[in-house]
């Protein structure tokens, strides 16, 4: 197996390099490989759930009556019109 070494590494991605290791109790070696495989694409497939948190700063923002409104226009956009249906 080849070594490399890395020279300065920025602090910023030093500690996200760490705290990889420790969320996946994994070594900081094992770390880095993972984090070089992902971003070529060599990685190993998983069967790991994405889990997506682009939306998160919307859960809870909207008040009883936005909710209601907003399931009201769904009720009505879910009606089915048996004149289109023949």
């Amino acid at each position: 197996m080849n070594a490399i070494t890395v020279r300065n590494l920025p602090p910023e991605l030093a500690r996200v390099i760490r705290q990889k290791a420790k969320q996946e109790r994994t070594s900081l070696n094992r770390a880095v490989i993972s984090l070089l495989e992902e971003a070529t694409g060599l990685g190993r497939p998983t069967n790991k759930v994405v889990l997506h948190h682009d939306l998160d700063h919307f859960f809870g923002c909207w008040s009883k009556e936005e909710y209601e409104e907003f399931n009201e226009a769904l009720r009505e956009q879910r009606q089915i019109d048996p004149e289109m249906w023949k």
